[in-house]
C-alpha cells in the first residue's frame, strides 16, 4: 500500500508553536474516560491519554499498514504525545465506530506589518479525508477576509469576508457573520490551504482587533466571544475530525482478495461514506474489534439475556442473538422475541372471556337504563318545579296551546347544535341568547334565563309566560314557546335579524346613520308597544328595562321590544308594586331608585332616555363625556341653557326636521322629569309621536285654520311643552338633589 505523505506545516504568523500551549490544548480536548483499546497481543494499547485500537499501532506489526502508524513521542517534560505517522499532527482520539480520528490543527493568524499583509497555512492527511459534516471553517476578525481550498485549488474554494467597527454590537456565543464567520466545505477532501488577508491593515480596528484568525475546527469546539477579536492566541490549536478507511477499494473488490481482506470473523464490510476504502463493523449480536481475529479482542457474542430484551418468559442466549421459551406450565414450543406461548386451558379462558363479556353487557345495560330513568325523573322534576303542570292547565283552560309551544330539552339542543358557542347571539344580565333553526327552517332566538329557584320566582315566571303567550303585537318580540324540563327555564322567541337600536345610532358601532324619519318611526312604534303592555294587555306589564339595546330592528327597521326578563306583572287593582330596584344604569327612573316603588311612569322615564339617544346620537351613560356622564342630566341642563341645537346629532339635523326635532326634544324632557306624576303616560307619548308623523305626511294640517279639538289633542298639548316644562324640569332637577339628601338624613 502507498505510504502516507505529510507535508510540513507552513505558518507565517508569530508564536504559534508553543509546547506549553499544546499541552494545555491536549488536556482540554482529549477525552478522559476512553474504553480500553483493542490491540494486537503484545502491542501498546495507548499513548498517554489516547487509546490506540487496531488497525492503528505504535510499532511495526502492530498496525495494518504505514498509514495507521501512530508515532508515540515523549516530550521534554516526559509526557508522551501521539502523532499521526511521522508528521507533527497530534492525535487526540481514535474511534472504531464511527471510524474517525480527532487531530489537532493550528490557527492561522495575520497581524499586518510593513513586509506582508497575508498568511497561509497548509495541511495534508494523505489517504484520509476531512469530515465535512463535523468540521467548520471559521474566520475571526473585523478587517479580514480568508478562504480555504485544496492544495492545488482545482476542487473547491470557499471563505468569509468580515468588516465591522468599534460601534458594532457583537453577539457572544454566536458565529453569525459579525466578527466571526463559519462555513462548510465538500466531502472527501484530503488536504487544504488557508489564505488570510486584511483590507485596511487593521488601522480602523487596531485598538480592539489587531489581528485576523482563520482555522478549521470540529463543530462546537469554538465558542465566539468579543474578546477573541483582541487576542485569540490563547487558542493556538483546535480539534479536527478525520474520516479514515481501510485500503482504497470497495467491499466487493476487497472480498476478492481474502489475503488482504481486513474484516475478520463475525464482522461485515461497509463502504466508506467518503468513497475511499471500506470499513469493518461487528455483525448484530456481536461486539469488539472487527479487524482482529483474536477471540478475546475480536467480535464477540453479546449476552442479550443479561440486559433488557423483548423476552417476557425465559431467555436463552446464543451466538449472535437470543431466543425465548415458555415456562413449564405453558403449552407451545420456544419462540423468538416474546411470541408463541399459549395458555394451557384455552377453553376455560374462552369461557371466562364470554362470561365476563355477558356480565359487562348486562351491567352496562342496567347502568344505561338506570341513567335514562334518572334523567327522565330529573327532567320531570324540573318540569314540575318550573310550573309545567300549572302552565299546561292554564293553556288548556284559556285555549292558547296553539300559540305557545312547550319544547323538550332535546328539541332545543338539536336546533342550537347542543348550545354551541358559535350560536350565541349575546349575553346579558338576565341570561344568554342563542340562535336556533327549527325543523321547518324558521330561525328562533332561545334565551337561557337566570330565572329559577324559589316558589315566588316560579310563579312570576308562569304568569309572565302565560301573559306573553297572549300578546300578539307587531312591535313586541313574539314568544313562540318555552322549555321547562331543565334546571333553568328556556324561552323561545321569534328571531329579529337586524340587531339592536343601539348598534345603529352609536357612531362607533355603525357609521351609516339612521335617518330622522326612520328614528321617529322607531320611537313611535316602540312607544305604541309599551303603551300596549301598560294598558291593552290582560294583565298590565311594566317592562322595567326599556333601553336602546332591548329594542330590536328587523330587516325593514321595524321596532321590536324585547327582553322581558326583568318585567313585572301588575294586578289590575294595583297602581304600583314594591320591588328590589332593578334596571340599567342611565335608564333607571330616579324616583324608583329612591323609593323602590315601581309603576308605569318608570318605563316612561326609560323611554324618554331612548328619545334623547335618538336625538343626540349619544349613549345613556358615557364616562368619556366630560360635560356630563349621564345623558339625561346633560340633556336637561342643555335644554335649560337653551343649547338644544348644540347637542343634537349632526347626522339628522336639518332645516326641514327642525320643528319635529324641537317637538320631540320637549316631549323627551317631559318624559325624564324627576317627579313621576309630571310625566305623561305612554299612551299620551305614543299619540303625540303619531301626531308628529301625521303632520309630516299631511302638511295641510299645519294651516292656521286648524283649530279643531281633535287636532289639538293629537298634537298632545304642545303649549305645555313650550310654556311650563322648562320651569317644571328645572324645579324637579333641583328637587331631586334635596330629596336624596333629605331621605338619607331621614334614614330611609
Amino acid at each position: 500500500m502507498p505510504t502516507l505523505k505529510i507535508l510540513h506545516i507552513s505558518v507565517t504568523v508569530m508564536g504559534l508553536n508553543s509546547a506549553l500551549l499544546l499541552k494545555l490544548v491536549l488536556l482540554v480536548v482529549c477525552t478522559a474516560a476512553v474504553s480500553a483499546a483493542q490491540t494486537k497481543a503484545g502491542c501498546s494499547s495507548s499513548c498517554g491519554n489516547v487509546s490506540i485500537p487496531y488497525p492503528f499501532g505504535t510499532s511495526k506489526s502492530c498496525y495494518i499498514d504505514q498509514r495507521f502508524f501512530i508515532n508515540c513521542t515523549t516530550t521534554s517534560s516526559g509526557e508522551p504525545i501521539a502523532y499521526l505517522t511521522r508528521s507533527s499532527i497530534p492525535v487526540l482520539n481514535i474511534s472504531l465506530d464511527p471510524a474517525e480520528l480527532t487531530v489537532s490543527a493550528d490557527v492561522s493568524r495575520n497581524c499586518y506589518d510593513s513586509k506582508r499583509n497575508d498568511s497561509w497555512y497548509s495541511m495534508w492527511f494523505g489517504k484520509f479525508t476531512i469530515s465535512n459534516t463535523k468540521n467548520r471553517f471559521t474566520v475571526v476578525g473585523c478587517d479580514t477576509y480568508a478562504h480555504i481550498r485544496d492544495l492545488d485549488g482545482s476542487r473547491f474554494q470557499t471563505g468569509c469576508s468580515l468588516s465591522c467597527s468599534n460601534k458594532t454590537t457583537f453577539e457572544n456565543g454566536s458565529c453569525s457573520g459579525v466578527g466571526c464567520c463559519q462555513t462548510s466545505f465538500p466531502k472527501a477532501i484530503r488536504n487544504y490551504t488557508i489564505t488570510l488577508r486584511t483590507y485596511d491593515k487593521y488601522e480602523d480596528v487596531w485598538d480592539f482587533n489587531p489581528c485576523g484568525y482563520a482555522f478549521l475546527a470540529q463543530e462546537g469546539s469554538f465558542n465566539f466571544t468579543s474578546q477573541d477579536l483582541l487576542n485569540l492566541s490563547n487558542r493556538t490549536r483546535f480539534p479536527v475530525v478525520i474520516d479514515w478507511a481501510v485500503d482504497n477499494r470497495t467491499c466487493d473488490e476487497a472480498k476478492n482478495t481474502l489475503s488482504s481482506y481486513a474484516c475478520k470473523q463475525n464482522s461485515k464490510c461497509q463502504d466508506s461514506v467518503s468513497g475511499n476504502g471500506y470499513l469493518c463493523v461487528c455483525e448484530d449480536g456481536f461486539k469488539g474489534n472487527p479487524y482482529l481475529s483474536d477471540p478475546d479482542s475480536g467480535c464477540k457474542d453479546t449476552n442479550e439475556c443479561a440486559r433488557q430484551n423483548n423476552c417476557s418468559m425465559r431467555c436463552h442466549n446464543h451466538n449472535g442473538g437470543y431466543t425465548c421459551s415458555c415456562p413449564l406450565w405453558y403449552r407451545g414450543d420456544g419462540y423468538v422475541n416474546g411470541s408463541g406461548c399459549k395458555f394451557p386451558v384455552l377453553e376455560i379462558s374462552l369461557g371466562i372471556s364470554i362470561a365476563l363479556l355477558v356480565v359487562f353487557t348486562l351491567v352496562s345495560t342496567l347502568c344505561w337504563g338506570h341513567k335514562q330513568r334518572a334523567l327522565i325523573q330529573l327532567r320531570r322534576r324540573y318540569f314540575e318545579q318550573n310550573g309545567g303542570n300549572m302552565l299546561q292547565q292554564l293553556h288548556h283552560q284559556q285555549g292558547y296551546t296553539d300559540r305557545t309551544k312547550i319544547f323538550t330539552e332535546e328539541e332545543l339542543k338539536n336546533v342550537t347544535n347542543n348550545f354551541d358557542e358559535s350560536r350565541i347571539l349575546g349575553r346579558g344580565g338576565q341570561g344568554t341568547v342563542y340562535k336556533g333553526i327549527l325543523p321547518d327552517s324558521t330561525p328562533v332566538a332561545i334565551k337561557k334565563s337566570k330565572i329559577g329557584g324559589g316558589p315566588e320566582q316560579i310563579k312570576d315566571f308562569i304568569n309572565e309566560v302565560a301573559v306573553l303567550s297572549q300578546i300578539n303585537h307587531r312591535n313586541v318580540v313574539k314568544l313562540l314557546g318555552c322549555c321547562l324540563e331543565t334546571e333553568i327555564p328556556l324561552l323561545v322567541y321569534e328571531f329579529v335579524d337586524n340587531g339592536t337600536l343601539l348598534s345603529h345610532i352609536d357612531p362607533l358601532k355603525n357609521e351609516h346613520s339612521l335617518s330622522w324619519e326612520t328614528r321617529l318611526r322607531i320611537a313611535a312604534e316602540t312607544a305604541e308597544a309599551i303603551s300596549y303592555l301598560h294598558s291593552a294587555a290582560s294583565i298590565p306589564i311594566i317592562h322595567r328595562d326599556i333601553k336602546s339595546a332591548n329594542i330590536l330592528l328587523d330587516h325593514d327597521y321595524r321596532a321590536k321590544v324585547s327582553d322581558f326578563g326583568a318585567s313585572r306583572l301588575v294586578p289590575l287593582d294595583e297602581i304600583q308594586v314594591t320591588t328590589m330596584v332593578q334596571g340599567t344604569l342611565g335608564y333607571l327612573d330616579p324616583e324608583y331608585l329612591l323609593t323602590g316603588l315601581l309603576n308605569e311612569k318608570s318605563d316612561v322615564y326609560s323611554f324618554g332616555v331612548v328619545l334623547v339617544e335618538l336625538l343626540t346620537g349619544n349613549k345613556a351613560v358615557e364616562f368619556s363625556r366630560p360635560e356630563q356622564r349621564n345623558l339625561a342630566m346633560y340633556f336637561m341642563a342643555s335644554m335649560k341653557e337653551d343649547k338644544l341645537w348644540e347637542i343634537l346629532d349632526k347626522r339628522v339635523l336639518d332645516q326641514k326636521n327642525a320643528e319635529q326635532l324641537k317637538e320631540v326634544a320637549f316631549l323627551a324632557r317631559r318624559c325624564i322629569r324627576v317627579n313621576g306624576e309630571e310625566r305623561p303616560t305612554m299612551k299620551e307619548v305614543a299619540m303625540e309621536l303619531e301626531g308628529l308623523i301625521a303632520m309630516e305626511k299631511h302638511p295641510w294640517v299645519k294651516g292656521k285654520d286648524m283649530v279643531s279639538e281633535e287636532c289639538e289633542y293629537l298634537l298632545g298639548h304642545i303649549a305645555d311643552g313650550y310654556g311650563n316644562a322648562s320651569a317644571s324640569n328645572s324645579t324637579s332637577y333641583d328637587t331631586i338633589q334635596k330629596q336624596i339628601a333629605f331621605e338619607i338624613a331621614d334614614g330611609r
